[in-house]
């Protein structure tokens, strides 16, 4: 710190992929730099209170939107691309939330699933409600996996039934990769050959994004 003091006069800072030139010594650097990162932390703290108040008139009821509810989602979007854009400028893998959701996620009821003689599933019942986080443990060929196959239908139950919130979208990362093209590149498989990705709301370079 002392070497520095009394050597550069002049200093790029590199930060979430900007270049912020300064023209003084390290102390006086570290001093802007403080007062810059307060000043970022009072206006982040100013538009998490936005967000907070307009998800708050979000998840009012149908009579309590009618009045300027296009405006007002409109910058509940805004606010929630400035947090992607934020992700982003630090090289954060963001993922978008989807659509709201119902209070109905996923209900399966008196499920059964088999192969020949080898009963995997029986009379299995469960609901996961909105914002649970679930894990399924077990050893090999239990019928995790099946499981999953039989919610995102590419199998079906010997009987029972799995049903949907309307809102729902499954993902899944398949654990051995079936659907991966190995002939591919990683830029190839996420992009599908296209330049621009759509990641929620906001479009971005995919080269860009598959590099993080």
């Amino acid at each position: 710190r002392y070497f520095l003091d009394n050597v550069a006069g002049w200093i790029l800072e590199l930060d979430r992929g900007e270049g912020i030139p300064w023209e003084g010594n390290y102390s006086s650097w570290l001093e802007q730099k403080d007062a810059r990162l307060a000043q970022e932390a009072s206006a982040e703290a100013a538009r998490r209170k936005s967000i907070e108040k307009e998800l708050e008139w979000v998840r009012q009821g149908a009579k309590g939107r009618q009045s300027k509810g296009k405006a007002r989602l409109a910058r509940f979007e805004e606010l929630n691309n400035t947090e992607y854009q934020k992700r982003n400028e630090t090289n954060e893998l963001f993922i978008p939330p989807g659509a709201r959701l119902g209070d109905k996620v996923v209900e399966v009821s008196n499920l059964r699933k088999s192969y020949g003689d080898r009963l995997l599933i029986d009379d299995l019942s469960f609901s996961v409600p909105k914002g649970a986080i679930v894990g399924i443990i077990g050893p090999n060929g239990a019928g995790k996996s099946t499981l999953f196959r039989m919610m995102s239908g590419q199998e079906q139950p010997d009987s029972g039934s799995i049903v949907l919130g309307d809102t729902v979208k499954l993902a899944s990362v398949d654990q051995f990769r079936d659907s991966m093209d190995g002939s591919k590149t990683v830029w190839e498989e996420v992009s599908g050959g296209q330049d621009i990705m759509r990641i929620g709301n906001t479009e971005m370079p995919s080269r860009a994004y598959v590099g993080r």
